[in-house]
């Protein structure tokens, strides 16, 4: 019975040393490159480059309206990333198959060129991508204190447990393999040695799949993977609960902001007229697109008047209001003030709506999850200067060496958002 107890053994011995290594080699597969400069002046250089081009759409180690960026040079070459940062458009058009891919994933949303960076730019923004904020990283979990929870994306994106759960499932697959060739071997050598009745009978047994579906070992893998990808699916799932990020609907009128805002620089105040006297940003009314279109009217429809054009003076006519599609939606449970942030704050509209004057359908650009607001407040300067609403504040706060942020004038109370 003793070669008995040795044979079983074999499997469990090779199992856990293959794990071992594929999770040693795991992790040393997310390291930073090590052609990557870690020194603090890069760092620091990058982090002000990052901020000015591209914070809006990134964040490092959580996919946002772009890809998480950390590691980037060891999934890409660096020639790649700096191409890809440069100019992602004539990568796409070149028919390379990576950023084509990457162009496919986030809804066909082409990043603007930044041809302007030199490569000493290129070269310190990769310095910060691999090696800056990770002790805030690994503090916050990844956003900042519950940030990554709420922000609707997890410390790992979701491609990479995929991947993971792939990756393993091979090796076991490799791991049955070579168990086999193992056992093939040992019952070559055994049967050339003197044995005892038993143990013959035991080495020369042949292989019983049924048995093999019915082991205790068989059922633990596959209870354990089917465990693995139905809690994935429900974590994904909630990740995403509440999240219209991308959420595009059809209107009543097709309105172009790529041909108001961006090639008539139309100024977004002046259709959203609510948006630094209140909480609302307001949806202008058929009466104040037609202070521009009583005198512009494009040639093609009835009278001269185009299709979509002839429905707001068809809303006029019948005295009826267009029946827009909200897209930016908030829980009722949540306060937000666009005044507070466009008049008193002064953000710009794109912070939160992202290149609105280059989207021919206006979508849903940023997540507008808690963690999402938290983490603009946590980063986000106090701009003060010449501004009296924060006169007094800015006396409180006049010992503090640090720019003042939302943060640090209640910028994380709960109840500034939630009542």
């Amino acid at each position: 019975m003793s070669i008995k107890r040795s044979i079983l053994s074999v499997p469990l011995r090779i199992s856990t040393m293959a794990m071992v290594f594929f999770l040693v080699l795991g992790a040393q597969a997310f390291g930073a490159n090590p052609d990557v400069s870690d020194s603090e002046e890069a760092i620091a250089a990058g982090k002000s480059i990052f901020n000015a081009n591209c914070k809006t759409c990134h964040k490092l180690d959580q996919k946002y309206t772009g890809p998480a960026l950390r590691g980037v040079t060891d999934r890409r070459s660096i020639d790649w990333a700096k191409s890809f940062i440069r100019n992602s458009g004539a990568l796409i058009a070149s028919g390379d198959a990576q950023a084509n891919a990457i162009y496919k994933e986030y809804n066909n949303l082409a990043m603007p060129s930044h041809e302007f960076l030199s490569d000493t730019d290129l070269d310190n923004l990769l310095s910060y991508i691999e090696y800056g904020d990770k002790e805030a990283a690994v503090a916050d979990g990844g956003d900042g204190s519950g940030a990554a929870s709420a922000g609707g994306g997890s410390g790992v994106p979701s491609e990479y447990l995929t991947i993971i759960l792939a990756v393993l499932v091979v090796v076991l697959l490799l791991i049955l393999i070579v168990l086999g060739l193992i056992i093939s071997v040992l019952t070559k050598y055994l049967n050339s040695q003197k044995l005892d009745e038993e143990d013959q009978e035991f080495i020369n047994q042949k292989f019983n799949f049924s048995k093999v579906l019915k082991s205790d070992a068989f059922v633990i893998i596959v209870t354990a993977l089917v465990v693995a990808l139905v809690a994935k699916t429900a974590i994904d799932g909630l990740y995403s609960v509440g999240i219209q990020q991308g959420y595009a609907p059809k209107q009543p009128i097709a309105f172009s902001h790529q041909l108001h805002a961006g090639q008539y620089e139309i100024e977004c105040q002046y259709c959203h007229t609510g948006v630094e006297l209140g909480k609302s940003a307001n949806i202008p009314s058929a009466n104040i697109c037609m202070n521009c279109h009583t005198h512009i009217q494009n040639v093609g429809g009835k009278d001269g008047i185009s299709p979509e054009i002839q429905k707001i003076y068809n809303a006029v006519d019948n005295n009826q209001p267009i029946e827009w599609v909200r897209i930016h939606n908030l829980p009722d449970l949540a306060y937000f003030n666009h005044a507070q942030h466009v008049a008193v704050g002064g953000i710009e509209c794109q912070t939160c709506h992202g290149p609105i004057e280059e989207m021919e359908v206006v979508y849903q650009h940023s997540s507008l999850t808690m963690g999402w607001c938290i983490d603009c407040h946590r980063q986000t300067d106090i701009n003060a200067a010449g501004n009296e609403y924060y006169d007094k504040l800015v006396q409180l706060h006049s010992d503090s060496k640090n720019a003042l942020k939302v943060k640090d004038i209640g910028g994380l109370e709960c109840a500034k958002c939630h009542y």
